[in-house]
């Protein structure tokens, strides 16, 4: 049997485009829904810039990651902008939860937002072997002291072109100049000396290595704020500049992933 097709009229075909505009108006597209569609999730990529602390913003500003430890540069900014004493704006941050192998100072220029320098330095020599792990603030300790510290004037010593520092934190660093802590150069901070296994250590100064003794000197000199960080929970307790509740939580934050340290201030 065959089957003759007739075409479609034009009213028919009117009919259908009236038909389906109507069906699309009456049931927009956005109320059907099926059983397997799956809603979008808006995934969040970034913390919003208003939402971050001004050591956040800065670390990504100054691009810090995989360079210098997060949470040692946060707390040197928090303290940084406590310090109503600091007259130029630079900040030194060393880092002890690094070996002395590694680049653990740092120097930034805080209105540019850059990092001027990095490079290895000393610790005292009865603080630890590779790694800074005691502190002390008594005199004939032979150990660094950690915390905030105000840089003075420069002077010629038996180290040569050195600085003088002025703790800033009362029974941690307050005796900087009692103990001649200062910066200064030092043969046996030049990093040829890691070949050894470890920088060779002070009697409780940061010392630096002898070429870059003079341009980072100059660079801080005369009011900048330094500081000298490890993850020490003794420290966190008796600081006088960083918040407890700011300084316990970042212990939290650190305490399974730095270098356990212990000290006696």
């Amino acid at each position: 049997m065959c089957v003759t097709l007739r075409p479609l009229s034009s009213f028919s075909i009117r009919m259908q485009k009236v038909f389906l505009f109507l069906f699309l108006f009456l049931f927009p597209a956005s109320n059907v829904s099926t059983r397997t569609a799956t809603p979008e999730k808006k995934v969040a990529t970034s913390v919003p810039a208003s939402q971050k602390t001004d050591g956040e913003q800065l670390f990504e500003d100054m691009q810090l990651g995989g360079v210098v430890n997060f949470l040692a540069f946060r707390q040197a900014v928090a303290g940084y902008n406590r310090i109503e004493q600091k007259s130029k704006p630079i900040l030194t941050l060393i880092d002890f939860t690094k070996p002395s192998t590694e680049k653990r100072l740092f120097v930034f220029d805080m209105e540019q937002k850059k990092m001027l320098y990095s490079s290895v330095v000393s610790h005292g020599k009865n603080s630890g072997e590779n790694y800074a792990t005691s502190f002390s603030n008594e005199v004939g300790s032979y150990k660094s002291s950690l915390g905030f510290y105000l840089t003075g004037n420069t002077y010629q010593g038996r180290n040569g072109y050195s600085l003088l520092l002025d703790g800033l934190e009362k029974g941690i660093n307050d005796r900087a100049r009692e103990r001649a802590i200062v910066v200064h150069g030092a043969a046996y901070a030049n990093p040829s000396v890691c070949r050894s296994g470890r920088l060779g250590r002070s009697f409780g100064c940061p010392a630096l290595p002898q070429a870059l003794t003079r341009p980072i000197i100059n660079t801080i000199k005369g009011g900048s704020v330094l500081f000298i960080y490890a993850n020490n929970k003794e420290y966190m307790a008796k600081s006088s500049i960083l918040p407890n509740q700011q300084s316990q939580e970042l212990l939290t934050e650190v305490r399974d992933s730095e270098q356990p340290v212990s000290t006696h201030l």
